[in-house]
């Protein structure tokens, strides 16, 4: 009888719970719809001007156009793969830094320093330097993407394995483990909640350093697009590039975050 009751206590649990999700949704699209009618109504009855600010009807006009063509692909194409790159490869370098600093304690005073210098850094800053070094290609754009997020990827997954209750260091050392063994079944699995958190920042970092660099650099991306739409004064596509960036980096947190639930459960 308890059981039942517990049960359906249960069972009220998860339908409240799916009703809240989809009054979230439901919310979250409607706000949307009213921004992008208000927009809409804006532009076409001249509250705001309509060729600075475009308007959704001639954004998806545009949209459609550029999908046809198959020039949106090409364009969103190259500058996933630079982000994609960029995201990893920032993310990878960070954390195997963070697991150097953490190994030698040597290595971590002496370059401690110098990590709050290059965070403190505007990276955007190192653009023209990479572009110059690397040559203007997409290895810079790449790089530009890494760079701005190697730096606070390293300083946040290294605090993370300084935090780690030294409680449980100090079993394992009991059993006559090693500090590699330490690494592998305390530190790592223990900040992993932390390094999946660093990837969600990284997905915005990553996006901003392609796209920086293709301001900067680059023939073609979703970066150049928008340049481009600001020196012909093409402001529709300016927005068009933005909504499409948008959409890219939404899909590409979801992945993450799907990547973070997969990871959780198996560690």
């Amino acid at each position: 009888m308890k059981h039942h009751q517990l049960e359906l206590l249960h069972r009220k649990y998860l339908a409240s719970l799916k009703k809240e999700n989809r009054l979230v949704f439901a919310v979250q699209l409607g706000i949307l719809l009213a921004f992008f009618t208000i927009w809409e109504l804006a532009a076409r009855n001249h509250w705001i001007d309509p060729l600075l600010f475009s308007m959704p009807s001639r954004v998806w006009d545009l949209l459609v156009t550029r999908l046809s063509d198959g020039s949106l692909f090409t364009h969103a194409s190259v500058t996933l793969f630079e982000t994609i790159l960029g995201f990893v490869l920032g993310t990878g370098i960070g954390t195997l830094l963070a697991a150097v600093l953490w190994w030698s304690r040597f290595t971590s005073k002496v370059l401690d320093p110098y990590l709050v210098v290059l965070n403190s850094m505007p990276k955007v800053a190192l653009g023209p330097i990479l572009i110059v070094g690397l040559g203007p290609n997409f290895t810079s754009i790449i790089a530009m993407g890494a760079l701005i997020s190697v730096i606070i990827t390293t300083m946040v997954v290294y605090t993370a394995f300084r935090e780690v209750d030294p409680n449980y260091l100090t079993v394992m050392r009991t059993f006559g483990a090693s500090k590699k063994q330490n690494f592998r079944y305390v530190i790592f699995p223990a900040t992993l909640p932390t390094i999946i958190s660093t990837l969600k920042v990284n997905v915005g970092l990553a996006w901003v350093g392609v796209i920086v660099g293709e301001f900067l650099v680059s023939k073609q991306g979703l970066g150049y697009l928008i340049i481009y739409g600001f020196q012909v004064f093409n402001f529709t596509l300016v927005i068009m590039s933005l909504v499409v960036i948008a959409i890219l980096a939404t899909v590409m947190y979801k992945a993450v975050e799907l990547l973070e639930a997969r990871l959780l459960k198996r560690f």
